[in-house]
């Protein structure tokens, strides 16, 4: 029997103590290797204007932007604390000549004019749109002709086995709980692929692993 999703909170991670929860679990990921920096650059997202929506501490972005030179980012993030947060981890990283940062919904319009990303990426966020395909229509809209999307999420058949041991990874149990709602939240391939049938893109793959989905696609002339 199939595992029914149950939809996840669409506003973000708030609060002092759990965006520090968040941004220490990110932290360990990305010292690690284990965030989706090299899929994006795999999708063709190398250079130019590029969008980045839900990039919580922001990391994922951050070390993206270390391997493309040639690019400038645009964050885009529900959370004024992790956006907060965000501002910070990028002074460090030394990269705030290459970065815009805006508050702002997703699920709703995309502040952005009509073509004008050469790329946009998101990973754990999809999950947690409540009208996901209106957001994938988004990214087409502000795509310009020619320009690459990548989506990273969780999968809700996760195998038990790899979300124990996903879990064993997490030590504070408020992590543990958001990790589960996530997976129960989140979207199996065959799901992916109707709710983007139904959008505006026409070039796309959704491919998976153990432990998530990963989505390419180009906008193309209609």
């Amino acid at each position: 029997m199939k595992k029914q999703r149950v939809p996840e909170t669409n506003h973000g991670i708030t609060g002092e103590m759990l965006v520090q929860d968040y941004d220490e679990m990110q932290k360990k990921l990305c010292e690690r290797g284990l965030l989706k920096t090299n899929e994006i650059i795999k999708s063709g997202i190398i250079e130019g204007e590029v969008l980045e929506i839900g990039p919580g501490p922001g990391y994922l972005g951050l070390e993206w932007l270390k391997k493309c030179s040639n690019a400038s980012l645009s964050w885009l993030d529900i959370s004024e604390d992790m956006i907060k947060l965000a501002k910070i981890n990028a002074e460090k990283y030394g990269v705030k000549e290459n970065l815009t940062i805006k508050m702002g919904d997703a699920t709703e319009q995309l502040p952005f004019s009509d073509c004008f990303f050469d790329g946009v990426f998101t990973a754990n966020s999809l999950h947690e749109w409540e009208n996901p395909v209106n957001v994938i229509n988004e990214i087409e809209r502000v795509l310009k002709v020619g320009g690459n999307f990548f989506i990273g999420d969780l999968k809700r058949n996760t195998n038990p086995l790899i979300f124990l041991l996903m879990k064993a990874n997490l030590k504070k149990q408020v992590m543990k709980q958001g990790l589960k709602s996530s997976i129960n939240a989140a979207y199996t391939k065959n799901e992916i692929l109707l709710l983007l049938k139904e959008s505006n893109f026409k070039t796309y793959e959704v491919t998976e692993n153990y432990f998530g989905l990963s989505i390419f696609g180009k906008k193309v002339d209609k």
